[in-house]
């Protein structure tokens, strides 16, 4: 599927068609970097445990400064999407453009930043000895990666926005190969241990970024940026910032709110932290196809508004939201049937039998509650597609820090519920965050453009 008829799917196609070619690579790509994550942390691992828990410990960080590149990408993919719907192809090379020297600039300054800072930020997370000489070594050299974490981000949000999620996947895809393939040379056969690992990921994202600037000069149909006399201008610089702002605060917000609730649910014990992180690990799977079809909805609604046809925008949410129930619904029977198994299959030794419990009924109680977040990813979609960052920030945020997390400590020091309490607050704030989602929804404040047709300077 190759030019305009990607846009031709999307503006006049089978939306069931439209919605499974976009979502597809996207589910893809997010399965083999949970199978490239796994593979990096079984490298690591091999050095020792403290190397290992380096790694882990300054991930929050690492996220918490990538987040401002994921809203400029969200911004990206919904400011062009609903250009291209819109035929303003000019225009869209005009945004491309400022969208990646912008971002090129914020990554450099970052990278510098957290380069020098990283002794700082370890030292006040609590890092010494050890964890803390390792976490700085990983910490610095992770971001130096930044400028092609970055780039990538921008090329993703291109290519996506002409409905073309395949060669992100395939860029990707191959990245995590090279990666898995260069962490042992560096660590091991080069003697480099932690360094190596990082150097390793700093190499495979440089080497992403020239494919993509290469597959964007080539292959991209509609939008290629152009900067020769590139000036920054104020209004598109505005309207970047207006959807791409909320988006970061939305990401880094929600990644900060995980790290807080990980360290209240700590405070129940080893057995409930570690009944958490593997129900987590199995629902997590179950959710790949709704995250995919969330994330390829962000094109197929810019593009749809872009070119005023809201009848067809209502169309894709409707349909993504059957095609997600249906999965989920699946996903809810089987872990109710086989709940004792499944667990049993991640937890094998019959010393932990507390954690194989707890496990248990967390599943249960989390399984009910599985379409909703489902449901939560279409609506991120949906409202991301549409420019409306703000909803889908509050969303985020307001999950965690206005509903799970209060309603966890109330359990905890108001209740003798135990472990259980968790379970319960994980469950109602998906129901709830799915209820002020549908309200939104159907308020419509979502469907006002958020770009228009004219040339804006």
């Amino acid at each position: 599927m190759e030019k305009l008829d990607r846009k031709e799917l999307i503006l006049k196609g089978n939306m069931y068609k439209a919605i499974i070619v976009l979502s597809l690579p996207i589910m893809v790509n997010n399965f083999i970097q949970t199978l490239y994550n796994l593979a990096d942390a079984v490298w690591v691992s091999k050095l020792g445990s403290v190397q290992f828990a380096a790694t882990s410990f300054v991930w929050p960080v690492i996220f918490l400064f990538i987040s401002l590149g994921i809203g400029v990408s969200i911004a990206g993919t919904s400011i062009l999407s609903q250009l291209i719907g819109a035929s303003e192809y000019d225009e869209a090379n005009k945004y491309a453009s400022q969208l990646m020297v912008l971002s090129l600039i914020f990554s450099v300054c970052f990278a510098l930043l957290g380069y020098i800072l990283s002794p700082y930020i370890i030292k006040l997370m609590g890092g010494s000895g050890e964890l803390a000489e390792y976490s700085n070594i990983y910490l610095r050299l992770s971001f130096l990666g930044f400028p092609f974490v970055f780039l990538f981000f921008n090329f993703n949000s291109i290519m996506t926005a002409q409905g073309n999620t395949l060669a992100p996947t395939i860029l990707s895809g191959a990245s995590a190969i090279l990666n898995v393939i260069l962490d042992p040379i560096f660590i091991f056969t080069l003697d480099m241990g932690v360094a190596g690992a990082a150097i390793a990921t700093v190499i495979s994202q440089a080497l992403l970024v020239f494919a993509g600037i290469y597959v964007l000069k080539k292959y991209s149909p509609m939008i290629k940026p152009k900067f020769k006399g590139f000036k920054f201008s104020k209004k598109k610089l505005k309207k970047i910032v207006e959807v791409g702002f909320p988006a970061s605060i939305g990401q880094s917000g929600a990644a900060l709110g995980f790290v807080v609730l990980n360290s209240f649910i700590a405070s129940y014990g080893t057995a409930t932290l570690a009944a958490f992180a593997m129900v987590n690990r199995i629902t997590s799977l179950i959710m790949q196809p709704p995250m995919g079809i969330g994330a390829g909805l962000t094109s197929i609604v810019g593009q749809n508004m872009g070119a005023n046809q809201s009848h067809r925008v209502q169309e894709a949410f409707k349909k993504s939201v059957i095609i997600t129930l249906s999965i989920s619904v699946v996903g809810v029977i089987f872990m109710l049937w086989k709940d004792s198994e499944i667990i049993e299959l991640f937890m094998r030794s019959k010393d932990d039998m507390e954690v194989i419990e707890q496990g248990i009924t967390y599943l249960r109680y989390i399984s009910v509650t599985m379409p909703l977040m489902g449901l939560f990813s279409i609506f991120q979609g949906l409202f991301q597609g549409s420019g409306h960052t703000k909803y889908s920030m509050t969303m985020a945020i307001g999950r965690l820090w206005g509903i799970r997390i209060p309603m966890i400590l109330m359990f905890k020091h108001l209740t003798n519920l135990g472990p259980v309490g968790i379970w319960i607050s994980m469950s109602s704030s998906n129901f709830l965050i799915c209820v002020y989602g549908y309200i939104i929804y159907k308020m419509n404040k979502w469907q006002k453009r958020i770009i228009h047709a004219e040339h804006q300077g």
